[in-house]
């Protein structure tokens, strides 16, 4: 790739995106859907100009990587932890309902083939957590109880939703099913989720205590991403499966084990006052390259819009993703139904972790080109629609 053309190309995604978040704010529109659309508008479904890359995808993932380092930064531990139980409630009811029924529907209503509806299971499983903590970081509603519960949820169903891709992956490939390495991933991801805290609460002591003696300046932001980036590395050597590569890494598992680092960081109000002032520049450059990117992704060029059987599967794919989504927050108790309703519109965003289940089906051949528009089609309405509906909703909060 010619380095003149890539300077050109993340100029225009860093300033596109500045224009259109504005232009959306101003509009009483999450910031998040002005980025999505400088995405949208950039690549093949706009004006063709910018098509996804690898060091675009590199770029993006630190992008997200560094947003979920700030939810971790500011999340209350106490909340967390109340939040447990009905996290998981949440999650489990949001990841069994979608690939159950989507697998059922795709197999007996459409007659696809086993590895066809698994991967169609597997899709309509993932949350993107991303796109919906940027849109209650937007709206200032991160510190809330919800808040809380959709955090525990989409980190409970996200790891669900790569064990799963695991499963997926070895029928499709080898055509059999390996459990063996489905349960090996999930021994992983427990053995990292027990060290994570102790390795997180570690590092901030000794952060904290180099930073007193420092001498030379921007110790904190170096530092701090550094770590970030060790942290990344070690959830991919430990948990993530090879088949998901540098594809998926930072954004499929790395992201959600910054919680622990961040929240070893709280004890200390001040320090994490200096890691935030020093941390917030970088991580508002680098994040909306990620949006963008979910943006870049979506080929809207690749839908049939005059196909019947297209809008018949795609209307019942779209029925299940979010209903399986949003009635799972009603399994819970909360201070009226409104707050269950939230919680479940804010479960409901595919955005990039299903793309990334739909471009590996498709890669990989399981996909044919009605299928993979049929997804595409879902995961972009279920990652477009939710923030404006979160937006006007939160204002009928229960408090």
């Amino acid at each position: 790739m010619d380095i003149h053309n890539f300077f050109l190309m993340l100029f225009l995604i860093l300033v596109v995106a500045r224009i259109m978040g504005e232009v959306f704010a101003r509009m009483g529109v999450p910031s998040v859907l002005g980025e999505l659309f400088a995405g949208i508008l950039l690549g093949a479904s706009g004006l063709g100009i910018i098509e996804v890359n690898d060091v675009l995808k590199v770029l993006a993932e630190i992008g997200i990587i560094l947003l979920l380092f700030e939810v971790g930064l500011e999340t209350d531990l106490r909340r967390l932890k109340e939040a447990g139980t009905k996290s998981l409630a949440v999650a489990l009811f949001g990841a069994v309902f979608p690939f159950v029924f989507s697998l059922l529907a795709a197999r007996y209503l459409f007659g696809l083939s086993l590895e066809v509806s698994l991967f169609i299971g597997g899709t309509l499983t993932a949350t993107s957590i991303g796109i919906t903590m940027r849109v209650l970081r937007d709206i200032h509603k991160e510190q809330t109880n919800i808040a809380q519960i959709v955090i525990g949820a989409a980190v409970i169903d996200d790891i669900l939703g790569v064990i799963i891709l695991v499963f997926i992956y070895d029928y499709a490939v080898k055509q059999e099913l390996s459990i063996f390495n489905t349960v090996s991933v999930t021994a992983y991801i427990a053995l990292f989720f027990i060290l994570a805290p102790i390795l997180a609460n570690l590092f901030s002591h000794l952060v904290r205590k180099f930073d007193k003696h420092k001498r030379v300046p921007g110790f904190i932001p170096t530092i701090i991403i550094s770590l970030i980036l060790l942290f990344s590395y070690l959830s991919h050597f430990i948990g993530a499966p090879e088949i998901l590569g540098a594809f998926a890494a930072g954004i499929a598992l790395s992201r959600r084990f910054f919680l622990p680092f961040g929240l070893g960081l709280k004890k200390d109000d001040v320090f994490v006052e200096k890691v935030r002032s020093a941390m917030t520049p970088i991580i508002q450059l680098f994040t909306p390259i990620f949006f963008v990117m979910v943006g870049l992704s979506m080929n809207l060029r690749v839908i049939d819009f005059t196909s019947i059987h297209f809008w018949y599967m795609a209307s019942v794919f779209l029925l299940i993703a979010v209903v399986g989504k949003y009635l799972g927050a009603f399994l819970i108790t909360q201070k009226c139904a409104h707050n269950n309703m939230l919680i479940g519109i804010s479960m409901i965003p595919r955005g990039e972790v299903g793309l990334i289940f739909a471009e590996i089906g498709r890669l990989n051949g399981v996909l044919e080109n009605e299928v993979y528009a049929v997804l595409i089609f879902v995961i972009i309405v279920t990652t477009i629609i939710p923030p404006f509906l979160l937006k006007w909703l939160f204002k009928y909060e229960c408090a």
